[in-house]
């Protein structure tokens, strides 16, 4: 168990930062391509968002950096990914930043864009769906965001590559109250099997998706626009926090687009 601890607070993903205070040119797939900034008012975080704001309400996305690192940028590729669907997705941690993060920032976080939604001067005013909000964390961030989604404005939960270090933990679990995916690196992943054990765990009835992609634990962040991790992430958050069903076919029906594609390995329920 400390071993995976170790492990998990030292997780190098090849994510090329940037110094504190730079912007990267606005990237992602999507139809609304996302940069990032920061601001006085979250000053320990690093937000992504379309260049331009797109017309409709943009859900809110939170973010748990691997090793609970305080590095906003480390995971760019990926954020800017989901930006660029029209999301705006808070990172803990400033660009480039150092030391270590916890759950509480999250939540901070959430307060901060529920605040600007309805702040004189600020430009989301009224441009964020404030009642559409996901958590999500790689490894030791994706303990962050277990703690966080406690909290009832949550609508679903990521969990990459991340499970439970402790079996003393097992409580957080039953606070999940909102439609939860684990995804994983495959058996390679050090942290596969607690998140295998994590979904076992999980309430009665609670709506849950668990996929394994044989990368590691490091996935594919690293990757332009994250990867196949990306496109899977952006599809869920359409699903839960758009109510796409062109999205939901990845992970739901009888032939789920997941479920049959030739390197992911799924498991189900609560999703019909």
């Amino acid at each position: 168990m400390r071993k995976l601890l170790a492990a998990l607070a030292a997780t190098v993903v090849a994510v090329v930062a940037l110094p504190a205070g730079a912007q990267a040119a606005p990237g992602g797939s999507g139809p609304y391509p996302a940069d990032y900034e920061t601001t006085i008012r979250l000053y320990d975080h690093t937000i992504y968002r379309p260049a331009t704001l797109p017309a409709g309400l943009m859900p809110i996305v939170v973010w748990g950096n691997g090793a609970c690192r305080a590095d906003g940028t480390w995971f760019q590729n990926i954020l800017k990914e989901f930006a660029s669907h029209g999301f705006l997705v808070i990172a803990n941690g400033r660009p480039g930043g150092t030391g270590s993060t916890d759950a509480s920032m999250l939540t901070e976080a959430i307060d901060w864009a529920v605040a600007e939604n309805s702040r004189l001067g600020s430009k989301y005013r009224g441009r964020l769906d404030t009642g559409k909000i996901a958590v999500m964390g790689q490894s030791c961030g994706g303990l962050e965001a277990l703690e966080a989604s406690a909290d009832a404005r949550v609508d679903t939960t990521v969990f990459w590559n991340s499970g439970l270090l402790s079996d003393l933990d097992n409580y957080r679990l039953a606070r999940l109250h909102a439609p939860v995916a684990y995804i994983t690196g495959g058996p390679d992943d050090i942290a596969y099997p607690n998140a295998v054990d994590d979904y076992g765990r999980l309430p009665a009835g609670l709506p849950a998706f668990m996929g394994h992609l044989p990368v590691g634990h490091y996935g594919t962040f690293s990757q332009p626009d994250g990867g196949e991790y990306g496109r899977v992430g952006v599809a869920w958050l359409k699903w839960r926090l758009k109510g796409d069903q062109t999205a939901r076919s990845m992970f739901a029906g009888p032939s789920c687009g997941l479920c049959v594609h030739p390197q992911w390995t799924v498991t189900r329920k609560n999703l019909a």
